[in-house]
């Protein structure tokens, strides 16, 4: 098992990658800008609208299990590649009998949407314990929308059928991001709304370029355990679409990405300035920031903190692949349930 999640982040446009022995070299404007070895590498991730990458590249890339993810420049992911699905392929068709079975989705589903809004919470909790001296109408919102997630909590743990969970689950969210407005304490940035596709603001710029990692993340994770990243329970089948990897980030979500989003904006780590606003209103980092970000972010996940499952201290990195891998062992009946990471 690989213990960290080592990705390559190609953040210029019009980058050529080529193999070059037994590495990758990343070329740009008819220079070599830098050469890693692929035996390094889980994952490399492009931004921009014409990167390129070589067949022989991503040849050795599928044989090396190194996956490839191509995106927009605010992180959007456009395609990916891989090789031939690795595992056990007991484990993949027990994946899909779980899929077509529609309860048994919503038992693991509901696991996991549990994990979402258990750590949803601890990070509310967690911000009115650290910044909610100054503004006690802000507090008050806080502990309602607490509240509101715990309501939730009870209501997944009892939910019977996929519609009944998406739509609690929908609930939550909406009541959490009505909350995030209160946990940013920059006034140079604002949470009018969750906008996705494109983002227009500058926070859901930062959440959707970070949601795009988690999910290559994921996807890599998925893949390198032997589970069928596009077969979801939760999120279903859409050609395109990895619906095991979304499933699997959900739990993450509040933990890694919007933690790390607030961590950039109220420290001041980012600005206003950092970004721009393309004629649609859709609004993208500029090349410097994207890069201060992947950074931030390669940097949160070796971190170390202990698994709330199997004791153990691990860097946060490897979380992605230590829940696939726990998923695996439910699919294969050495685990009663999944158990959904949980953030303390």
């Amino acid at each position: 098992m690989k213990t960290h999640l080592n990705t390559l982040f190609v953040t210029l446009d019009k980058a050529r990658l080529r193999k070059d022995g037994e590495a990758v070299a990343v070329r740009h404007e008819g220079a070599t800008k830098l050469r890693v070895p692929l035996h390094n590498l889980d994952g490399i991730v492009t931004f921009g609208w014409d990167s390129m990458a070589s067949a022989s590249l991503l040849g050795a890339c599928s044989k090396a299990g190194v996956t490839v993810s191509f995106c927009t420049p605010h992180g959007g992911l456009m395609a990916g590649t891989q090789g031939f699905t690795s595992g056990n392929v007991l484990l993949r068709r027990e994946q899909y009998r779980r899929a077509d079975d529609l309860a048994a989705c919503c038992l693991v589903a509901r696991n996991m949407i549990a994990g979402k809004l258990a750590n949803s919470r601890t990070s509310l909790r967690r911000t009115i314990r650290d910044h909610g001296d100054g503004n006690p109408e802000a507090v008050a919102r806080i502990e309602k929308t607490i509240r509101t997630l715990e309501n939730a909590l009870q209501r997944t743990r009892m939910a019977v059928d996929l519609d009944s969970l998406r739509g609690i689950e929908g609930e939550a969210a909406a009541a959490y991001f009505a909350a995030f407005p209160d946990l940013i304490t920059n006034a140079d940035f604002s949470f009018p709304k969750r906008s996705k596709r494109p983002p227009m603001d500058t926070t859901n710029c930062l959440l959707s370029f970070l949601y795009a990692m988690l999910a290559h993340d994921c996807r890599s994770a998925c893949e390198a355990s032997g589970l069928d990243a596009a077969v979801g329970f939760l999120h279903r089948d859409r050609p395109g679409r990895p619906g095991m990897a979304l499933d699997l980030m959900e739990e993450f979500r509040p933990f890694l990405v919007d933690r790390l989003v607030l961590s950039l904006i109220n420290r001041r780590q980012v600005a206003k300035k950092d970004f721009k606003v393309r004629e649609s209103g859709a609004v993208e980092m500029k090349d410097k920031t994207r890069k201060e970000v992947l950074i931030a972010y390669q940097k949160r996940k070796q971190e170390e903190i202990r698994h709330s499952f199997l004791d153990e201290k691990v860097t946060i990195g490897l979380l992605p692949h230590l829940q696939a891998r726990l998923l695996n062992r439910h699919l294969r009946g050495d685990l009663d349930a999944y158990p959904p990471f949980l953030q303390k």
